[in-house]
């Protein structure tokens, strides 16, 4: 496994092809194809396609991407955060997902505060956004405990639904 950063009770590492199933259990879980959306991915080899073009791809061409969040110490894989270069935004995004047996222990806040200071200190990310529907607001108050706030709306390209974007500073470049 591949640690990038260590937490009080998580392991974030990049995620590989080792991780299909898991993988394949969060894409299809409830509340990604609610807030996030149905990436199509209906069998396990849709999931190797998956972590090798939007994960591992994203590491080689960005330097950062989507990490894999694993509980200390049995390492079992429970949910991703880290960051997506998408091109209709200036800044990278933060983005999370977490199984949903591990929502409400704070685990994904400790995972996005210790993926926000290695954006600061290691990635050197002044900016970051975060984009969210509206109806999402478990994420809209995580995003606000990690010091993001709403700057307004987007309508990505590639969707027709009204984003709320968030940002961790007050007025940051927007593409129009």
């Amino acid at each position: 496994m591949k640690t990038i950063l260590k937490t009080e009770r998580l392991h974030i590492a990049k995620a590989d092809r080792d991780d299909a199933d898991f993988i394949f259990q969060l894409l299809n879980s409830a509340t990604w194809l609610k807030f996030i959306g149905d990436k199509g991915v209906k069998t396990k080899k849709q999931a190797l396609t998956y972590i090798d073009d939007s994960l591992i791809g994203s590491y080689e061409k960005n330097g950062f991407g989507l990490y894999k969040i694993c509980l200390k110490p049995t390492l079992s894989p429970i949910g991703l955060c880290g960051f997506l270069q998408r091109d209709y935004l200036d800044h990278p995004d933060i983005g999370f997902a977490l199984l949903q047996e591990f929502e409400g222990q704070g685990l994904m806040l400790e995972a996005c505060n210790a993926l926000m200071n290695h954006a600061e200190s290691a990635l050197k990310l002044e900016c970051v956004f975060a984009i969210v529907l509206p109806t999402n607001g478990k994420s809209c108050r995580l995003l606000e405990k990690i010091g993001l706030q709403n700057v307004g709306t987007i309508t990505p390209k590639t969707g027709s639904q009204e984003m709320l974007l968030f940002s961790n500073k007050k007025n940051p470049s927007i593409k129009s």
